[in-house]
């Protein structure tokens, strides 16, 4: 199963480091945040990544190009102009790198790699969050509900779209976070049959309104309820929040 990643945003809340890379690029222990991300899905068997790309995208494409380069031994012989790479560590990873344009918006961003998810269901998270949330349970509960949509709900006080759900998992609706709000919200970690599609017009879809407030109105979106570790990388504090969990050797994420 192919696994997309939204990794394309300006990631303009933690502006401090994202005005040089993409935020997916920003490190967690000498590792762009996109490498955990990959590293956790691939730990549960899922190696195949679509990767949906925009500003800055020359950075991530030349990090995949020059993988060994960050994750091995080298020595350069410039003499003779060439080079040795040593204790090579391959990942079982094949990963699709997709321009899908500076100012697309997420569902258009969705909409743009339909070609490489071959229609079949896909996994879709974003960029910038962990979690330790169990794949195979996700992945499980999207195929026995039978749903276009699944994604993940936690319990986090954040500026994220806002979920009511019944006791068998069907989220009624939709809708952004106000204030006042502390509940469920969208945590990522989602799971989409083929006809996600019909739900994604154009580049100025935003996959978290219409699309996701369409399919709780038709009945085809689920919630799954993830009650441990979830933490996304908007802002300074939480990057640190992130670094300060990976240093410590306990980062709930890392099960490789």
């Amino acid at each position: 199963m192919k696994v997309v990643i939204l990794a394309g945003g300006f990631g303009t809340r933690i502006a401090e480091e994202s005005h040089l890379k993409p935020k997916p690029m920003i490190e967690i222990g000498e590792q762009p945040i996109l490498w955990h991300i990959m590293k956790y899905y691939s730990a549960f068997g899922f190696h195949d990544f679509v990767i949906c790309l925009g500003y800055k995208q020359f950075v991530v494409k030349e990090y995949f190009a020059d993988y060994f380069l960050h994750t091995s031994d080298v020595t350069f012989d410039l003499q003779n102009n060439s080079m040795e790479v040593h204790r090579k560590h391959a990942e079982p990873w094949r990963v699709t790198l997709v321009d899908t344009g500076l100012n697309t918006m997420t569902g258009g961003r969705v909409r743009r790699i339909r070609e490489y998810t071959d229609n079949e269901p896909f996994m879709l998270t974003y960029g910038d969050g962990v979690s330790n949330v169990d794949l195979n349970a996700l992945l499980d509960f999207h195929k026995k509900h039978g749903k276009i949509a699944t994604l993940t709900m936690v319990n986090i006080g954040q500026a994220k779209g806002v979920l009511d759900v019944t006791e068998e998992g069907r989220i009624r609706s939709f809708r952004e976070k106000d204030d006042s709000d502390g509940t469920l919200i969208n945590g990522g970690f989602m799971v989409f049959n083929p006809g996600i599609f019909d739900y994604l017009k154009d580049d100025t879809t935003v996959l978290e309104k219409e699309p996701l407030q369409q399919l709780s109105a038709d009945g085809e979106l689920m919630g799954f309820y993830h009650r441990d570790f979830w933490q996304c990388m908007d802002t300074q504090r939480e990057k640190k929040k992130l670094e300060d969990l990976w240093q410590s050797g306990a980062a709930p994420w890392k099960v490789w």
